[in-house]
């Protein structure tokens, strides 16, 4: 299973879900693109939860990196507000959608197609702000993803991520029954393997919080807020079940 080219299984599976009407590769509107222009948005990490003002604070000049963050979601929010926005996201229809709504809109975004667990093809103090949603769960180890952040970041610079913390892997599909054991890795697991491929859910990997937050301060950042998330739907968030964390770094 170790020969299995798990980015490429994801980036077909993501494509696919785009094209069935995916929430997060749904373009904002034009209307809402206007209204960020008067500072009227919210961005997300996690499902549910709005990310603070405080957490952004003033992004007119700023040069942002939207890390696996493809889909014309929070790059033209950030675009409207005056930042200077790049998107790296390994999906190609995540990147025609950025591509699009900026064409829609007439506002400049770099975008490039990479592997989000390979070395970044950026200078280093390249960014000011990096918006990392939930996205790793797609990536089998990632201290290499914080090395290359804290790397491509100027000092001072921010770092915002939406980490899935595990918990969601355990669970059968109605959330109703423990199925698994963690870690899960269906490179190493074929039980693992099996559900991913039967629910079509490309191929992915739990992290726990140690290995992303302890993860994001053994490359040297330092962690100034986080708050928790639910799923937004299903029996785990009826019970109020956090499953996600998302957390603001400072280089």
């Amino acid at each position: 299973m170790d020969n299995i080219n798990y980015a490429e299984v994801n980036a077909r599976t993501i494509d696919a879900w785009v094209k069935d009407g995916w929430m997060w590769g749904q373009p904002i509107s034009h209307e809402a693109f206007v209204a960020a222009q008067s500072g009227d948005y919210i961005v997300k990490l996690t499902p549910t939860k709005p990310v603070p003002k405080s957490w952004l604070g003033d992004l007119k000049g700023e040069k942002i990196l939207g890390l696996a963050c493809g889909g014309g979601q929070q790059m033209p929010l950030f675009s409207a507000v005056g930042a200077e926005c790049t998107v790296l996201d390994y999906s190609e229809k995540q990147l025609e959608t950025e591509r699009m709504v900026a064409q829609r809109e007439g506002y400049r975004i770099h975008i490039v197609r990479a592997d989000m667990s390979r070395p970044m093809p950026f200078d280093d103090d390249s960014f000011d702000l990096i918006f990392h949603p939930v996205s790793n769960c797609y990536v089998e180890h990632v201290q290499p993803i914080w090395n290359e952040c804290y790397r491509v970041l100027r000092k001072g610079g921010r770092l915002l991520s939406g980490l899935d913390i595990g918990i969601n892997y355990l669970f059968d599909a109605e959330e109703r029954t423990l199925l698994n054991t963690l870690p899960f890795n269906p490179l190493k697991n074929e039980e693992h393997l099996r559900q991913m491929q039967e629910s079509n859910s490309g191929i992915q990997f739990s992290h726990t919080i140690e290995e992303q937050i302890n993860g994001q301060l053994e490359a040297g950042f330092t962690l100034t807020n986080l708050y928790d998330d639910t799923n937004g739907f299903g029996n785990l968030h009826e019970h109020n079940v956090a499953s996600y964390v998302a957390t603001r770094c400072v280089k």
